[in-house]
């Protein structure tokens, strides 16, 4: 008998639905494409929200293990402009929203969950439809699996699910962040614990950025914030495995030439360059017919800019899937996830939107003082719709 539910991938979105389920006694089964649970994919830091992702892991009771990890102390943020001038500063405390690393929240809900509920070294290949109607999970590995009630994409900007539901597709945004670190051995690490300290410092001009994010281990994670074509890695402008032709590439007059010293040093400094280009989904297509038997949550149903939202906003689809799961029951799931849909895709527009709104913001002419200037507003808007 095959579990009542497939969950497609096991990042934070899919986990946290699984341990959902788990605690509401409904089965499942989660199929993720790593290969063991220590794959070396390891992500940034995650700041966790009181009324979204905090209140997923509260209901998942697992809210105290978190607070074991969480880091209140690096909520600071500060905002400078490309001369390395501090024009806003926010303290430690300003926001229920401590950080935590991806890998040690994946690795909290990998933890709650029993290991043979999760079957590692499965990438999806597609959905199928047999004679009778029903979806067949088709692995790369060879292994086909079906007989589920309702198959649940959770497998990222790049769903596989996604295609059996939507014809909707991410859009490029036109910028990309490259990322690079400066860990505790780094001949600058030293200077960087005390020039940026705790939390994030974000630095704006000339339409680009660089944001400096302590992590758990201490070390600083370095995201460039560019605007160059889709293919920009992928066209082979630039190589980053050859890690000194690209600090060069990103010193020169068409990046970063112009900028303070203190803050090229980091470039000159930053190791283990990897790409990320930033995509969304159209917003206007956050709205679909619905297909019994599947499913989308997190980046597979909204993937978005980055606003700050991302995993908190896939944390409370997880947490409004399990929710409407518990109340129908398996045997009227169809119903379940329709209402589902109805609350994700308000909840989605919101969220695309949003990020589109603070790219556009970050890559301002005005640099920093749009920035300031937007966040602002937000704190208005909270305050009198509060």
């Amino acid at each position: 008998m095959s579990p009542s539910i497939a969950i497609i991938g096991g990042g934070p979105c899919g986990l946290t639905l699984a341990r959902l389920l788990e605690r509401k006694g409904i089965d499942y089964v989660v199929y993720e494409r790593d290969e063991t649970d220590d794959s070396g994919r390891r992500g940034g830091s995650l700041d966790i929200h009181a009324e979204t992702g905090q209140l997923a892991l509260k209901e998942a009771g697992l809210f105290e293990e978190f607070l074991k990890y969480a880091r209140y102390e690096d909520t600071v943020f500060r905002i400078a402009n490309q001369k390395g001038e501090r024009v806003f500063h926010a303290e430690e405390g300003g926001r229920d929203a401590p950080e935590i690393d991806r890998i040690q929240l994946r690795q909290i809900l990998l933890d709650s969950i029993p290991s043979t509920k999760i079957h590692w070294n499965h990438v999806l290949k597609g959905v199928t439809l047999d004679k009778d109607g029903h979806h067949i999970l088709e692995f790369t590995n060879g292994v086909s699996a079906s007989g589920f009630k309702l198959v649940v994409g959770a497998d990222g900007a790049w769903s596989k699910v996604r295609a059996s539901i939507t014809e909707a597709k991410p859009k490029y945004s036109g910028n990309h962040y490259i990322e690079s670190r400066i860990n505790p051995g780094n001949s600058l690490y030293t200077t960087m614990v005390s020039k940026v300290g705790a939390g994030t410092l974000v630095c704006l001009g000339s339409s680009k950025e660089i944001v400096i994010q302590r992590q758990g281990d201490g070390s600083y994670r370095i995201y460039l914030g560019i605007s160059v074509p889709e293919n920009f890695v992928r066209g082979g402008a630039v190589d980053l495995t050859d890690t000194e032709s690209t600090r060069q590439l990103f010193l020169s007059s068409e990046f970063f030439e112009d900028w303070a010293d203190e803050l090229k040093d980091i470039i000159r400094h930053s190791e283990d360059f990897s790409p990320w280009s930033l995509y969304y989904i159209p917003p206007e297509t956050m709205s679909w017919k619905p297909i019994p038997g599947l499913t989308l949550v997190g980046d597979a149903a909204h993937v978005a800019t980055p606003n700050g939202e991302g995993v908190n906003c896939a944390m409370a689809d997880a947490l409004s899937l399990a929710t409407k799961i518990a109340t129908y029951g398996t045997d009227d799931i169809d119903r379940a996830v329709i209402e589902y849909e109805e609350d994700m895709f308000k909840r989605a527009v919101e969220h695309i939107n949003s990020g589109l709104e603070m790219g556009a913001v970050m890559r301002h002419k005005d640099g920093p003082m749009a920035l300031i200037s937007f966040f602002k507003t937000v704190t208005e808007n909270a305050t009198q719709s509060s």
